[in-house]
C-alpha cells in the first residue's frame, strides 16, 4: 500500500510539472518575464517556509544540528535549479509547452537520476536494479525522442502558412535553452538527495518521515524562486514591461500566476513524499517517473489548447508513439524501483 500510495503521489507531483508552466501560452497580454515572475513570487511566498514551519517542528533546531556545509550546499542547488527555471520559461516561450515539456523533461532525467546515481552510490549503478534504470532512461529517451519529432513535424506544418525561416531560428534558440534548462534543472534532486541529513534531523526533532521533506524543499525552493523573482524584475525593469502587470492583465491572468506560483513547487513536495514511501532508493527512480508524467500531462496540454491544431496524421502519430514509448518506460522504472530495494 505505501508503494501504491508513493507512485499515486509522484504521479500527481508530474502531473503538475507538466501544467505548471502552462500559464506562459495562456496569458498574451502579458510578457514572458511578467507570468513568470508573479508565480515565481507566489512559489517563494506561499510554499517553502509556511509548509516546513507547520509540518517540521523546531526547524531552527534541525537547521543547527546539521550544520552549515549541508544547508549550503543544499541552498546553492536550490540555486542552480532556479537558473533552470530561468532557461525553462523561456525555452516554452520558443518551442511550446508539448515538444517543449518533452526535452527538459528528458534532459533532466539523465543527468538527475542515473548520472546522480553513479556519483552517490556508484557500485548501485551496474548492479541488476542500477541496469534496469538505466534501461528505463533508454526508453524514456526512445519515447522524448519520437515527442521531440512529432514536435519538430509539428512547426514544419505550422510554418507552411507562415515565415519558415523565423520559426526554425527560434526552434534552434529554444533548443538551446531546453538543453542549459534540462541540466540546470536536474539539480533539484541533487538537492533532495544531498539534503538528506537534513530530513534525518527533522525526523530526530519530532517531524513525521513523509512532512521531514519540507525543511529540505524550504532552502531548495528558496534558491529556486529567489533566482526566478530577481531575474523577472531585471528584465521587466530593462524592457519597461511592469506597466503591463496591471494595464495588460485581468483577474484571470492572476489566477494563472497562482496557479503556476502553487503546482510548480507543490509537484515537487508530492515527489519528495511519493519517494519517501518507495524505499531507500526511490529518490533515484521517483524523479524520473514523476518527470514522465511531466511529459505525458504536458502534450496532454499542448493538445488541450490547441498546439497540434493544423498538424498532419503523421505528426500526430508519431505523438501517440512516443507517448506509448513513455508508458512502457514507467513499467520499467517500477522494476527498477523493486530491483534496487523499493
Amino acid at each position: 500500500m505505501n508503494l501504491a500510495l508513493g507512485i499515486l503521489l509522484v504521479v500527481a507531483g508530474g502531473a503538475m510539472e507538466g501544467l505548471f508552466s502552462l500559464p506562459v501560452t495562456r496569458t498574451p497580454r502579458w510578457q514572458w518575464e511578467n507570468v513568470w515572475g508573479l508565480g515565481s513570487l507566489v512559489a517563494l511566498v506561499l510554499v517553502p517556509w509556511p509548509f516546513a514551519l507547520l509540518t517540521v517542528p523546531d526547524l531552527r533546531a534541525v537547521y543547527s544540528d546539521v550544520g552549515p556545509g549541508v544547508l549550503c550546499l543544499t541552498f546553492l542547488f536550490g540555486l542552480g535549479w532556479g537558473l533552470g527555471g530561468v532557461f525553462w520559461g523561456k525555452a516554452i516561450a520558443a518551442v511550446g509547452v508539448a515538444l517543449g515539456v518533452s526535452l527538459l523533461m528528458g534532459l533532466t532525467t539523465v543527468f538527475g537520476s542515473p548520472a546522480l546515481l553513479a556519483i552517490k552510490e556508484p557500485e548501485k549503478l551496474f548492479q541488476p536494479g542500477g541496469l534496469a534504470l538505466l534501461g528505463a532512461v533508454a526508453i524514456m529517451i526512445v519515447g522524448v525522442v519520437l515527442c521531440a519529432w512529432a514536435g519538430r513535424l509539428r512547426q514544419q506544418d505550422l510554418g507552411q502558412a507562415a515565415d519558415w525561416g523565423a520559426v526554425r531560428s527560434v526552434f534552434a534558440l529554444g533548443l538551446l535553452f531546453c538543453l542549459l534548462s534540462g541540466i540546470l534543472s536536474s539539480l533539484v534532486n541533487f538537492g533532495f538527495v544531498f539534503g538528506d541529513p537534513i530530513a534525518d534531523s527533522a525526523v530526530k526533532h519530532g517531524s513525521s518521515a513523509a512532512a521531514a521533506s519540507n525543511a529540505i524543499w524550504a532552502l531548495v525552493f528558496t534558491g529556486n524562486y529567489l533566482v526566478n523573482v530577481v531575474y523577472a524584475v531585471v528584465v521587466m525593469i530593462r524592457r519597461r514591461t511592469f506597466g503591463q502587470i496591471i494595464t495588460g492583465g485581468s483577474l484571470g491572468y492572476w489566477a494563472w500566476a497562482l496557479f503556476m506560483g502553487i503546482t510548480w513547487p507543490l509537484g515537487i513536495v508530492l515527489f519528495g513524499i511519493g519517494s519517501g514511501f518507495m524505499g531507500p532508493y526511490g529518490a533515484f527512480v521517483a524523479f524520473p517517473m514523476m518527470l514522465l508524467m511531466a511529459i505525458l500531462f504536458g502534450n496532454l496540454a499542448g493538445i488541450l489548447t490547441g498546439e497540434w491544431k493544423g498538424t498532419s496524421g503523421r505528426t500526430r502519430k508519431t505523438m501517440v508513439a512516443g507517448v506509448v514509448v513513455l508508458c512502457g518506460a514507467f513499467a520499467v522504472f517500477g522494476l527498477a524501483n523493486r530491483l534496487l530495494g523499493g
